[in-house]
């Protein structure tokens, strides 16, 4: 029995695999990963005046009411596809393209597309837009028609055949065939049931509401042009799919369910948020950012109840408020203002913490890094041109006899004197303690310890060379709870106390950047020191639950960067997210920023880091 049963599933994989095959309109042996072209396509996007803060992301499969051949149908394949779209925030791409049977093409596919979303702009009908956008694209750089017509005249034998089609169906392929060899030919396109397949060298709607796409063509109402709202009215274009699901009501009990139940979590729960603490504005904008809605009609509000505590811990397990809350403002780039008191940040300290010595573990390499910042401490330079000095300057004596031969004597002084050198600096490192921190990297480190052991070492480091310095810890859960841990502040000593609770710290929430940055820039600002460096550490780019997803938060931590220079601080970025180089630079600039590739080496290049920095 077991040897048949065995059987069956080895004929049945290799049935699946054959019919999949089979099935599948690509070219798996030319396939191209949107990662291996990922960078060189947003150098390409931003160059053409695509916007700064937009990166290049993977699509996600988008369901499409496509006519599917039989071994299409009978494999199950082809019913979800991913399609290029763009928004203001947005510029998603296939994770992969195999449409063509030659590498070449699908790169230059991957290369076009990026081209195009530069170019686009609001769509209000596909197949229109599309064509004004190919044609206005190939009017300004006409070096580019040769890799179109390629593309192409490729794609062409590649489309359905029209004559397996139905009239409506084939008219409307006949349709875009045309459109495609010779964009802005066509005004009018037929209507049908089902959508086209899908045409790779075009974008498509942001993410459509409702049910699996038809057409998405935009046709116009009978009564004028395009669907268009009354005058004043505003109207968004919102990328997310909408689902209905039926309410459970539970009427069974607790004894009559089913224990396969406790496997299914991926399952509509009905959850009710009625008290939840965010304003109807936030719920309006995270909505907005959601990829799916589910919507069920709630027939009655029930009394009583289960209160699920979704967000923040008890306060008696919390870590300890230091204070009220502090208002800080909120870049937002879609109204090109500074919002008042939007941001509440909360200083806190991390509970449990108790003073400890550093860990064992770290003493060889604290030793060391301790010695080679003494050397700093102590480090005397020989100052030149100085009235009088116990050595005479000969390059000042040989400039000033130079200038007498030509009849020139300047005031110099002739002397050189050593000094020691003052150090006149104060840092503030700021360390990203989001919950994308509890990451493993490896079986034995998480992302937080080796943040942990970069403070500590850190701290060790700057104790030794006497620079003023203050660090702490941040992470966020929407705008109400921007969470600031005070590990050391400048009035502060760095001794055991300071190292219990960097030992203390946990992973939090999400990432506001930019309101920590500015709390930083407050505390930095007020140090009466000459020069003045602002650390970031994370892992990561700026996100929250709210609308600090996408660029909102890049463009908000951009502000707060610059307002940071604007007040002569030094604000610079050390980062361990391979990642980095398609957002950072547009944040903290090409200069402003290093990647660490090995994360592990992150508490040991930290302090030379902050040497390189503070030598210039």
């Amino acid at each position: 029995m077991a040897f048949s049963v065995e059987l069956e599933e080895w004929v049945g994989s290799l049935w699946h695999r054959f019919i999949t095959r089979h099935a599948s309109p690509d070219f798996p042996e030319a396939r191209v990963e949107l990662s291996s072209m990922q960078r060189p396509l947003a150098l390409l996007f931003r160059a053409l005046g695509g916007a700064s803060g937009v990166g290049v992301e993977a699509a996600s499969a988008r369901d499409l009411l496509l006519r599917r051949n039989l071994l299409q149908q009978v494999a199950g394949t082809c019913q979800q596809l991913p399609v290029a779209w763009c928004d203001a925030n947005n510029l998603r791409l296939p994770q992969s393209l195999a449409v063509y049977p030659e590498v070449a093409l699908n790169q230059d596919l991957y290369r076009w597309l990026a081209l195009l979303a530069a170019q686009a702009g609001p769509m209000r009908h596909w197949a229109r837009d599309n064509q004004h956008w190919t044609q206005e694209l190939l009017q300004r750089y006409p070096a580019l028609r040769p890799r179109y017509r390629r593309l192409v005249e490729a794609l062409l034998p590649l489309r359905p055949d029209p004559r397996q089609l139905g009239k409506d169906e084939a008219a409307l392929e006949a349709a875009l065939c045309q459109a495609l060899r010779e964009p802005g030919s066509v005004a009018q396109f037929p209507r049908s049931e089902r959508a086209p397949w899908p045409l790779p060298l075009w974008l498509y709607p942001a993410e459509n509401l409702g049910e699996p796409q038809a057409s998405a063509l935009g046709y116009e109402d009978e009564e004028g042009e395009g669907n268009q709202k009354a005058p004043g009215a505003e109207q968004k274009i919102v990328r997310k799919r909408a689902k209905r699901v039926e309410e459970s009501t539970g009427k069974g009990g607790l004894l009559l369910f089913r224990l396969e139940n406790l496997f299914s979590w991926s399952e509509h729960i009905d959850l009710d948020r009625c008290g939840d603490d965010s304003d109807d504005l936030d719920a309006a904008r995270v909505a907005e950012d959601l990829d799916e809605l589910a919507l069920s009609r709630q027939r009655q509000r029930k009394g009583g109840g289960l209160k699920l505590h979704l967000d923040l811990p008890p306060a008696d397990v919390d870590d300890i408020p230091l204070g009220e809350g502090i208002k800080l403002p909120e870049w937002d780039y879609r109204k090109q203002c500074l919002q008042a008191d939007f941001v509440n940040l909360q200083l806190m300290l991390p509970r449990g913490s108790e003073a400890q010595p550093l860990p064992p573990r770290l003493a060889p390499l604290a030793r060391r890094l301790r010695r080679q910042f003494e050397h700093l401490r102590t480090d005397r330079q020989w100052l030149r041109q100085q009235p009088q000095g116990s050595e005479l300057d000969m390059q000042a004596w040989l400039d000033f006899h130079v200038e007498r031969q030509h009849g020139q004597c300047a005031e110099r002084g002739l002397f050189m004197e050593q000094r020691q050198n003052r150090r006149d600096l104060a840092c503030l490192l700021l360390a990203d303690l989001s919950m994308s921190t509890e990451a493993h990297l490896d079986d034995q480190h998480r992302v937080i310890e080796v943040i942990t052991d970069s403070l500590l070492l850190f701290g060790e480091a700057l104790s030794a060379v006497g620079d003023e310095f203050a660090l702490y810890g941040f992470s966020s859960l929407r705008r109400q709870q921007v969470r600031l841990q005070e590990l050391k502040s400048f009035k502060q000593r760095y001794d055991d106390g300071t190292r219990g609770r960097i030992q203390a710290l946990k992973p939090g929430y999400y990432t506001r950047m930019g309101a920590a940055i500015r709390q930083a820039t407050q505390l930095l600002g007020a140090c009466k020191q000459r020069r003045k460096l602002l650390l970031l550490v994370t892992d990561g780019k700026p996100n929250d639950l709210d609308l600090y997803e996408g660029r909102y938060g890049v463009e908000d931590t951009r502000q707060a960067v610059m307002e940071a220079r604007n007040q002569g601080l030094l604000p610079f970025c050390i980062t361990i997210d391979r990642e980095a180089g398609d957002y950072l630079p547009y944040m903290f600039g090409a200069n402003g920023y290093t990647l660490i590739r090995q994360p592990q080496q992150l508490p040991l290049r930290l302090p030379q880091l902050y040497r390189q920095l503070t030598q210039a």
